[in-house]
């Protein structure tokens, strides 16, 4: 298999960043639409998914692990940059102070809430994508999208809330929360599976990569082995 990149994947990686730090800025707000209660990160959020489910289907673990950790990196910079920039003291005529900080201001335990299961729950979406893909021979690639979204977007909502909001929420609430991130998250994947399945099929044709993950390693910390 290839040691470079190419530049659909370069593109993909691109999205997938800005997509977790947009998603991460939008946490802050709490949305409440025909009843339902969520954050405003599931606006995009779960297409950091999908294209974890590109990247898996045509690249392969490998290029997901690398990814993944590339997210994580960024997510981390644009927290550390952004703690520093709130503890910097403001202009005296500056009147924005109270909203940057509300929005910057990431409390310690959501922003460790937030990696935490990010990398959890990436990594379980690759792992079950890439074992499926094995197992099936190839084939049922909507079965396989929609089941690993829904173990890895599980287990981020579990790992998230609880971390991030326990104490601080009714723990019924937590649950009710917890659940409606998941379900909705997902829906959002069985909803543009179609389009999905033919950005896959395109860059499958362009690139000329369809990758199966024979005899590789799924240890999260061989980085560098792509």
């Amino acid at each position: 298999m290839q040691k470079t990149v190419t530049v659909p994947f370069m593109l993909l990686g691109i999205l997938f960043n800005i997509c977790l730090v947009a998603s991460n800025l939008l946490e802050s707000k709490v949305v409440q639409v025909a009843g339902i209660t969520a954050t405003a990160g599931l606006i995009v959020f779960p297409i950091s998914y999908i294209i974890n489910d590109c990247i898996a289907e045509v690249w392969g673990f490998k290029k997901a692990r690398l990814i993944i950790w590339s997210g994580f990196a960024s997510n981390f910079l644009v927290i550390g940059f952004s703690q520093l920039a709130v503890i910097l003291p403001a202009a005296p005529f500056w009147e924005g102070e109270e909203g940057f900080n509300f929005v910057f201001g990431m409390a310690p335990r959501i922003a460790i809430a937030s990696l935490i299961a990010f990398l959890v729950g990436s990594f379980l979406n690759a792992y079950v994508m890439s074992k499926m893909k094995i197992a099936s021979k190839g084939k049922h690639f909507s079965l396989r999208a929609i089941v690993s979204t829904l173990v890895g977007e599980g287990a981020d909502s579990i790992i998230f809330f609880p971390i991030a909001f326990g104490g601080l929420i009714p723990i019924n609430e937590l649950i009710i929360m917890i659940g409606t991130q998941a379900v909705l998250k997902s829906l959002y994947e069985v909803i543009i599976l179609p389009v999905t399945i033919r950005v896959v099929n395109y860059i499958k044709k362009v690139d000329g990569n369809d990758v199966y993950d024979n005899s590789i390693s799924y240890n999260i910390l061989r980085v560098k082995d792509i």
